[in-house]
């Protein structure tokens, strides 16, 4: 799973409240919040997004830019926003999905007779295989 960094400009809307944000390497990558910290967990989202949206469609992630290069304008102001794949996924991609399995009849037997989740047992030994905890 991937970890990526990207910076954004924050402009305070003085009329409107709030603050729009975009991110200088992803086109299109806008977003807006009532508040900052609103404005900045959109950012997270729209980052998010965009990110995931490219990884579906099989394109290049485009490379961030130095953030010292930045020269945001008037009350403008640059941070940086991290995407986490996985951190992203656990939050987005909810939905179940069902699997098949074959396990021996022995072992299914003595699952069942102490009342094991089954789907439970698999999502924890995946998580362990996998090195990723919700």
């Amino acid at each position: 799973m991937e970890k990526l960094i990207y910076p954004a400009i924050f402009h305070p809307e003085p009329e409107a409240g709030g603050y729009s944000v975009y991110f200088p390497d992803l086109l299109g990558c806008v977003t807006e919040g009532d508040t900052l910290q609103e404005a900045l967990t959109m950012a997270e989202d729209a980052l998010g997004l965009y990110l995931q949206t490219l990884k579906e469609d099989g394109e290049p992630f485009p490379s961030a830019s130095n953030p010292s290069g930045l020269k945001p304008n008037g009350d403008d102001f640059a941070t940086l926003i991290e995407w986490d794949e996985a951190a992203y996924l656990r939050r987005t991609d909810t939905k179940a999905v069902r699997k098949t399995l074959t396990i021996p009849g022995w072992l299914d037997t003595l699952a069942k007779d102490r009342n094991i989740n089954f789907s439970q047992v698999l999502q924890n030994a995946l998580m362990d295989t996998l090195g990723v905890r919700v």
